[in-house]
C-alpha cells in the first residue's frame, strides 16, 4: 500500500472543508494537487471515496468508514510529531501564551511571578483576545499555548484540557429598571437592551436572548457598560465580583434562563507541539491552580 500522509490530509480536508478547492486554499496549493492526491489516494485503496456525479463531492460508505480512520492516523502522527520534538528540543528558550482577556487574574499574575523566578532566561510573550481569537492564534502557531472559555468546537488540530469551571452571573446597574426584579423572567430581560460577547474578529458570536442587543470584546468592558447603566448581561461570575464593580453591580437571579450558564475554562495547545521542560511544568501548575 503507497498511501502518504498528504493525500490523508487532502482527502480529510476536503471531507471537513466541503470541496476540493476549499481543501485547496485551506493547504495552499493548487485545486490540482488536491485532486489528484485523492484520486492517487483512492487507486492506492482500490476503491472510490467520493461519489463525483453530483456538483459537490460526497463520500461514498466506504469514504465514510476511511474518512475516521484518516483522522485517527493524522492526529496520531501529530502526537508522534510532538513527543519527537519534546525529546529533542528540551527546555524552551521561549514561550508564547494566548489568554482570554476574562479569565482571573490573580491566580495567573501569581503563576507569572513563578515562571519569573523558576526560569529567568524564558523569553515569555503574553497575548490576551477574546472567545475564540485564543483557539485560532494557537491554531495558526501565533502561540504555543492558549488559557480560554471552552464555548464552541475547537479546532481538529487542537487538544484541550480542562482546569477549572465557572457560572456566569446575569449583572444589572442599581439603577437600572431590571435591579427591583430579583427574580427576572425572559420576558423581563427582553425589554432591555442586553450587552453580549463576541471575539475580536466578530467570527465567534455569544447568542443574545434579547433581540435589543450591543455585541462588545471584552467582559471588563461589557461590566463597564452595564455599570453605567447601558445595558444587563450575562458575565463570568469572577468578573461580576471584581472590585473595580462589585459596589456598582447588582447580581440578579438566573432561574428562568435556560441557556448554559456554566463554562469550562482550559489550556489548548497544538497535538504537534512538543512539550519541553518549561511547558510541563507550566501545565502540571495550570492543572492544579483551580
Amino acid at each position: 500500500m503507497n498511501w502518504t500522509l498528504d493525500q490523508l490530509e487532502a482527502f480529510v480536508l476536503a471531507v471537513k472543508q466541503g470541496s476540493f478547492s476549499a481543501a485547496a486554499r485551506r493547504l495552499g496549493k493548487a485545486q490540482s494537487r488536491v485532486s489528484t492526491a485523492i484520486t492517487n489516494l483512492e487507486a492506492d485503496l482500490g476503491f472510490e471515496l467520493f461519489d463525483r456525479s453530483a456538483r459537490l463531492p460526497v463520500l461514498t460508505p466506504e469514504g465514510e468508514d476511511m474518512f475516521v480512520e484518516a483522522q485517527a492516523v493524522l492526529a496520531q502522527c501529530q502526537r508522534l510529531q510532538s513527543r519527537a520534538m519534546t525529546v529533542s528540543t528540551g527546555e524552551e528558550l521561549a514561550l508564547t501564551v494566548a489568554m482570554d482577556e476574562a479569565v482571573p487574574i490573580a491566580p495567573f499574575e501569581h503563576l507569572y511571578l513563578q515562571i519569573s523566578e523558576r526560569f529567568p532566561s524564558l523569553k515569555l510573550t503574553i497575548i490576551n483576545g477574546s472567545q475564540a481569537d485564543i483557539s485560532q492564534w494557537v491554531a495558526e502557531k501565533k502561540a504555543d499555548i492558549g488559557v480560554l472559555f471552552n464555548l464552541k468546537a475547537l479546532p481538529d488540530e487542537l487538544e484541550f484540557m480542562s482546569i477549572g469551571q465557572f457560572r456566569h452571573s446575569l449583572i444589572v446597574s442599581g439603577q437600572h429598571p431590571l435591579a427591583d426584579i430579583a427574580t427576572p423572567t425572559v420576558s423581563d430581560l427582553t425589554h432591555y437592551r442586553q450587552l453580549v460577547i463576541r471575539d475580536r474578529m466578530g467570527n465567534h458570536l455569544a447568542n443574545p436572548i434579547s433581540s435589543n442587543y450591543w455585541h462588545i470584546d471584552s467582559y471588563y468592558l461589557i461590566s463597564t457598560m452595564v455599570m453605567q447603566g447601558v445595558g444587563w448581561a450575562l458575565v463570568p461570575e469572577h468578573v461580576a465580583k471584581e472590585d473595580w464593580y462589585a459596589s456598582e453591580l447588582k447580581e440578579l437571579s438566573t432561574e428562568h434562563i435556560s441557556e448554559p450558564l456554566l463554562v469550562e475554562m482550559g489550556v489548548v495547545k497544538r497535538r504537534d507541539k512538543g512539550r519541553g521542560q518549561i511547558m510541563t511544568w507550566l501545565y502540571d501548575e495550570l492543572g492544579k491552580m483551580f
